[in-house]
């Protein structure tokens, strides 16, 4: 399969905020609102649009990634570090490398911008493959100061985290109005929503502490 990369442009933000919710409906809960998230991502002071790449195969749009700035904060100190999500890929096309290629591409782009790391939510057993470590390595914590076994780190060049410890801030951009949420949905489709086996994976993740 022939997989091309684009920046989003704004003609796409229908077609992908629609893939976003068909690539995460009923993954984490019943229902989704990655969509949600993906809508409100773009218009904050943190979303960094030259990160915001699109998956195209045969003219389609099948997958997309989003990053942002966020934060290790250290008393009063306070380090500026990206994260990205969601990554979203069209069901038909997962696990045929779209999302590899998107995050690998912007990876190195992130390194070439000259960011000091990656911190995200994610599966250990995916995200190891990309060179991300468990956040306890680095002292990095959730705002609960525990180190969850889904916050996860990449250096973005060796030792560039020297000395970078603290709680780890996804900032105002990633928390999500449930009501909200609900009524942006209404927008779309309607769906089913319902329980799948990778709920109990993200519940089991969320609530594992290292």
């Amino acid at each position: 399969m022939r997989i091309t990369l684009r920046l989003e442009e704004e003609n796409d933000f229908a077609i992908v905020e629609n893939l976003t919710r068909e690539a995460f409906l009923n993954v984490y809960c019943p229902g989704a609102d990655e969509h949600f998230l993906v809508h409100n991502l773009r218009k904050t002071n943190v979303f960094i649009k030259e990160l915001d790449f699109v998956a195209i195969n045969n003219d389609k749009i099948i997958g997309n990634i989003m990053y942002a700035e966020a934060a290790v904060k250290n008393k009063d100190l306070e380090y500026t570090v990206l994260t990205f999500g969601p990554v979203s890929v069209l069901p038909e096309y997962q696990n045929k490398g779209v999302g590899k290629k998107l995050i690998n591409h912007t990876i190195k782009l992130s390194k070439e911008m000259g960011y000091k790391g990656i911190i995200i939510y994610g599966d250990p057993e995916y995200y190891k493959k990309f060179g991300f470590k468990l956040s306890k390595e680095y002292k990095i914590t959730d705002k609960d100061k525990k180190f969850p076994a889904a916050l996860l780190v990449l250096e973005l060049s060796p030792n560039a985290l020297n000395g970078i410890e603290g709680i780890f801030d996804e900032g105002k951009a990633y928390e999500i109005d449930k009501n909200e949420a609900e009524k942006f949905d209404k927008k779309f489709i309607a769906k089913e929503n319902g329980y799948s086996k990778s709920q109990e994976r993200f519940n089991e993740l969320s609530n594992k502490y290292l």
